[in-house]
């Protein structure tokens, strides 16, 4: 079997091991109706509406 010739440092493994640590950035989308961003599938914050309605109240 193949053995590798020299020993991997500590460094080169936890940054290889690292790359699938990175958070992407949420995703955003506008509300139709007071064109704030918002969260996709979400009710707005803003407004409260989704789906063409009042989904919540917000004050």
């Amino acid at each position: 079997m193949a053995v590798p010739k020299k020993k991997t440092s500590k460094s080169k493994t936890r940054s290889r091991r690292a790359s699938a640590w990175r958070v992407a950035a949420a995703p955003r989308s506008v509300c139709p109706r007071c064109d704030s961003t918002k969260r996709p599938h979400r009710a707005c914050g803003n407004c409260g509406w989704y789906g063409g309605r009042q989904a919540i109240d917000v004050y």
